[in-house]
C-alpha cells in the first residue's frame, strides 16, 4: 500500500462530519511537525483549524483544504460502511474519499518527498479547517483574518478541492462564482379553505413574483464566468391539512453570480420585483462569498505545466461549481488555483476515488512544489 493511500484511509476512517475534525488535523500536524513545520492549532468556537508554516522568509506558498465531510446519508444505501475506507476494484470508497481527504493525504506525502532533497526557496504552509462543508464562518475565514492581523501574506495557494471532471487533470479552477442566498417569507392570513374571502393565501400571492424572478436575465457572464443563475431550493407552506389556507410560505433561493454583478445589485432587483406585487414579505439574506478570479499567470502556469507533465492532460481553466474556501484566501491578495480529484461522486452515496489517481495527485503536488517552492 502506498503512503498516500494509507494516509487517505486513516483520514477517511475518522467520521469528521462537519464541523467535527475527529483527530484528522492531529494526524496531519504530527507528520508536518516531523518535517520542521511550526504547528499552530487555531480553534474558533466548535471548529478546528490548523496552521502550519515552514520558513520565515520569501514568498509563501500554501496548501489549503478541509477535514470535515458532509453527512453520509442512509447507511444501508452504501455498498460499504462510509467510514471504513474500503478498497474495491481499483477504487477507494468512503465519505471524504474525493472531497477531500485524498487530496490532504497527497499534499502531505508530496511535501514529505519534496523536503527529502530540497530546501524551499521561500516559505511553505498548510491551512486546514473543519468548517468548509458547513457554515464556513469559523474556519478558513477566521484563520485568514488572524494571519492578516499578524501581517502574514499568502502569495500562492493551491486548494485541493475535487476540480477534475472525467479524468484527473482535465480541469483546474482559477476562480469561483459568488453565492447569495435568501430566505423569503410571504405572509398571508390563515383560514378555512372553503372560505377564501376570509383568508389570504401566501402561495397564490408568491407564484407571480417567483415567476418574475425566475425570468430575470441577471447578466450574460463574461470570458471567465457563466451567466448568473437563480435557483429555488426549498418551498414550505401549510400545516399538513388539505382544508387549511396557510398563514405563511417560506422560499429558499440562491444566486450564483459572476463578476458582472454584485450582491447589493441583486438584492435591489429582488426587492423591486417583489414590490411590484401587493404582497407582504420578509427577507433574510446570506452572502457566502463574493466571486473571485486569479488573473496573474504564475501559479496558473505552474499548476497547468505540472498537471500536464504527470497526467499527460492539459487542463481546462474553469470557474464553475460551488463555492470553496478560496473565496476567503483570494481577497487577501493570494493567487489561488484549485486542483484535485474527479468530482463525479462527491456528496453522493458510495463516494469514491480511483486508487491510481491518489498517487498521481501526490505526484502533481510534488511537481508544483519543485517548480514553485
Amino acid at each position: 500500500m502506498s503512503a498516500t493511500l494509507d494516509l487517505a484511509k486513516q483520514l477517511i476512517e475518522l467520521p469528521s462530519v462537519t464541523p467535527e475534525d475527529k483527530g484528522c488535523q492531529e494526524i496531519i500536524a504530527k507528520r508536518l511537525e516531523k518535517l520542521g513545520f511550526k504547528i499552530e492549532h487555531l480553534p474558533f468556537e466548535n471548529v478546528s483549524n490548523l496552521w502550519a508554516q515552514l520558513g520565515n522568509e520569501g514568498p509563501l506558498f500554501i496548501f489549503a483544504g478541509h477535514t470535515d465531510v458532509v453527512p453520509a446519508g442512509p447507511l444501508d444505501e452504501w455498498s460499504f460502511d462510509p467510514f471504513t475506507a474500503q478498497v474495491h476494484d481499483g477504487f477507494l470508497y468512503g465519505r471524504g474519499a474525493a472531497d477531500m481527504k485524498s487530496s490532504l493525504a497527497a499534499m502531505i506525502t508530496a511535501t514529505e518527498r519534496f523536503l527529502e532533497d530540497h530546501k524551499p526557496r521561500g516559505r511553505l504552509g498548510f491551512l486546514i479547517s473543519s468548517d468548509e462543508e458547513g457554515q464556513a464562518i469559523n474556519g478558513t475565514r477566521k484563520v485568514v483574518e488572524t494571519l492578516l492581523n499578524r501581517s502574514i501574506q499568502i502569495d500562492y495557494c493551491l486548494v485541493g478541492e475535487p476540480s477534475s471532471s472525467i479524468s484527473l487533470g482535465d480541469t483546474i479552477k482559477i476562480g469561483r462564482r459568488g453565492s447569495l442566498s435568501c430566505k423569503l417569507k410571504i405572509i398571508g392570513i390563515k383560514g378555512h379553505i372553503a372560505y377564501p374571502h376570509l383568508a389570504s393565501n401566501p402561495i397564490h400571492a408568491a407564484l407571480p413574483a417567483l415567476k418574475k424572478l425566475m425570468e430575470i436575465e441577471w447578466d450574460s457572464g463574461n470570458e471567465v464566468f457563466p451567466p448568473t443563475s437563480f435557483q429555488i431550493s426549498n418551498i414550505h407552506a401549510g400545516v399538513g391539512a388539505d382544508n387549511v389556507i396557510p398563514g405563511s410560505m417560506e422560499i429558499d433561493f440562491n444566486l450564483r453570480f459572476s463578476t458582472e454583478i454584485d450582491a447589493e445589485t441583486i438584492k435591489k432587483a429582488v426587492i423591486e420585483t417583489l414590490d411590484q406585487d401587493d404582497i407582504n414579505y420578509e427577507t433574510q439574506w446570506h452572502l457566502s462569498g463574493e466571486p473571485f478570479i486569479t488573473t496573474k499567470p504564475e501559479l496558473i502556469n505552474v499548476v497547468t505545466e505540472s498537471v500536464s507533465e504527470v497526467t499527460g492532460i492539459t487542463p481546462q481553466q474553469s470557474t464553475s461549481g460551488g463555492t470553496s474556501d478560496g473565496r476567503f484566501i483570494s481577497p487577501a491578495g493570494a493567487q489561488v488555483v484549485e486542483f484535485g480529484p474527479c468530482n463525479a461522486t462527491i456528496h453522493k452515496i458510495n463516494e469514491c476515488i480511483e486508487i491510481k489517481d491518489i498517487e498521481l495527485l501526490s505526484c502533481v503536488y510534488e511537481t508544483i512544489l519543485r517548480k514553485l517552492a
